[in-house]
């Protein structure tokens, strides 16, 4: 304390003496720092490292089980190639408990990955191992994936309805103009850095089996379209034909044809169909010799395979399709950022169509519209207890000044380790701005009482700000020291506490210098014209007594 002290006086002195300098070089910091502010870029809930990734699989739309396995195969060996994973494993489609619905096409991979210290290289950045592991996944040809972890695909699909950081929707009635303007903005996305593989949602493609009947046909041979419906019906998509028993159990005997069948169209254009006897129906063919008793599905109905769309999306009554992306290299807000300027300055939107925004972004927009209802009620219920503990509003709002400067140095603190702002930094500036008024408390209160002891002004605020450096300087190591664990932690869930607790100790180190230097010069200018009144009145007074008491004098002397 003796060397702080040693440290402090001859800079109080030079403050109190600079004050148009002191009080133009806060504003100054104020300014920049709220200028810094705008270029941190934000995001909704910094990304935790949950030690394993998870993977979003898609293929070609219309792939088959049987087909998705087989290609399950080589996808997983390029992963368990790499020496950092221990084990990887997927699901495909949709399970018997239908949570999480899927086509076949459609599946989740999970990565485990090995402990660090078990790593080639231990220190490694785990960016650079989700880069590995997209050049590994991108050698298997027909599979596509998105790299994120298990707990964040899971949370992202809860929260926004997509798996991915970033979702473009597209709004309109039209299928096809929706999918080209998707793929216009796909083109636009993919040359914003950071930007991994936007993709546009996968709308079209689905290949479906088209049976087109030939109605006169039918009628020539008497045929009604129920007729040929159930025996299709049969053949390819199977039909109860009874029961069996083991026991006590019951099985369903299905008949169809065989897989092989079912995709042959030439088998399945000789698929028969049994024709009805009745006179009526052989006038009707008006055939010499006897009707044939069977005709093929050919005969009487064309049969193709027709591209359909795969799924339609709908929101708030409005069709939809999706462009999502995830991010990677830099902050989800200024990215967005970014997006929307390309997307109006070279996509041209249909008349009737409008975009939304999704995703984790989307989720930050409703928090951060959230916050701007909280902290000015934070800032407005300190404000009260500082009335309530002054008595007037001079003193109050000289400690509340501590609360902006405060923030200078949580912002500057974020600037200078690279954090974006988040929701957890944002619960750290409403914590400071509690925090940052206690010093300035301790500080005005001690000098008030000095004054109102006799203690001129000079002599109070001198007095006053060395006497109270102790407790001062106590307040700001003790929240400094004990944030420091959570701003050096590098474990689970480190990346949520790292902001808040950088936030805290950069605004208390500048606080710190608010209560110690700044705030002793604005108590000495607030209070300055006051006691400037008061001294010149009471100059008058005595003047006015002085002349009193001669005047009698003068007279009687003349």
């Amino acid at each position: 304390m003796r060397a702080a002290k040693r440290f402090y006086v001859p800079l109080l002195d030079r403050a109190l003496q600079k004050r148009g300098l002191i009080l133009g070089g806060a504003v100054i910091v104020l300014v920049l720092s709220f200028a810094l502010f705008t270029r941190l870029g934000g995001e909704f809930i910094p990304t935790l490292d949950e030690g394993d990734l998870g993977l979003e699989i898609y293929r070609v739309v219309g792939t088959g089980m049987d087909q998705a396995v087989k290609m399950q195969k080589p996808f997983e060996e390029a992963l368990i190639s790499l020496p950092e994973v221990q084990l990887a494993f997927g699901r495909l489609g949709t399970a018997e408990v239908a949570t999480d619905p899927m086509s076949p096409n459609q599946g989740d991979e999970f990565v485990i990955l090995k402990p660090e210290k078990e790593w080639p290289n231990p220190k490694k950045p785990k960016a650079q191992l989700i880069e590995e592991v997209d050049e590994a996944v991108k050698q298997v040809v027909g599979t596509g994936v998105e790299i994120e972890q298990p707990v964040q695909l899971r949370a992202n699909e809860l929260i926004s309805g997509v798996k991915s950081d970033m979702a473009l929707k597209i709004f309109g009635d039209d299928l096809e103009l929706l999918t080209a303007t998707a793929e216009k903005i796909r083109g636009v996305l993919v040359k914003i850095r950071g930007a991994v593989e936007p993709k546009v949602q996968q709308v079209e493609g689905l290949p479906l089996l088209t049976i087109q009947l030939k109605r006169d046909e039918l009628a020539r041979y008497g045929l009604s379209v129920g007729e040929v419906q159930d025996v299709v019906e049969m053949a390819i998509g199977g039909k109860n034909a009874g029961q069996v028993f083991e026991g006590d159990r019951r099985f369903p005997l299905v008949v169809r044809l065989p897989e092989d069948l079912r995709t042959d169209f030439d088998a399945l254009r000789q698929i028969p169909l049994a024709l009805p006897k009745s006179e009526h129906a052989n006038q009707t063919l008006n055939l010499a010799s006897p009707p044939p008793a069977f005709i093929t599905l050919g005969d009487v109905a064309d049969l193709q395979m027709a591209q359909v769309p795969n799924e339609i999306g709908r929101e708030n009554g409005k069709r939809v399709v999706m462009v999502t992306s995830n991010v990677r290299g830099r902050d989800l807000s200024s990215f967005v950022g970014e997006a929307q300027r390309a997307v109006r300055d070279k996509v041209q939107i249909p008349p009737g169509y409008w975009l939304g925004w999704g995703g984790q972004f989307e989720q930050l927009q409703s928090a951060t519209a959230r916050l701007k209802m909280v902290v000015p009620l934070a800032l407005a219920l300190i404000f009260a207890l500082l009335f309530m503990a002054f008595g007037n509003a001079k003193d109050s709002l000289l400690v509340y000044t501590g609360v902006p400067l405060a923030l200078t140095g949580g912002i500057l603190s974020l600037w200078l380790r690279g954090l974006p702002f988040s929701i957890s930094a944002g619960v750290g500036f409403i914590a400071l701005s509690g925090v940052a008024v206690l010093n300035g408390v301790v500080m005005v209160s001690f000098i008030s009482r000095l004054r109102n002891e006799g203690h001129p002004l000079e002599e109070a605020i001198r007095l006053g700000t060395i006497t109270r450096l102790r407790p001062v300087l106590m307040t700001a190591l003790v929240a400094s020291v004990g944030f420091l664990p959570m701003a050096l932690a590098h474990g689970r869930g480190a990346e949520v506490q790292r902001p808040l607790a950088t936030v805290v100790i950069g605004g208390i180190i500048s606080s710190t210098a608010l209560t110690l230097l700044v705030l002793p010069v604005l108590y000495r200018t607030f209070h300055r014209k006051k006691l400037s009144r008061s001294a010149r009145s009471f100059a008058r007074h005595d003047l006015e007594e002085v002349h009193r008491e001669e005047l009698p004098t003068t007279v009687e002397h003349s």
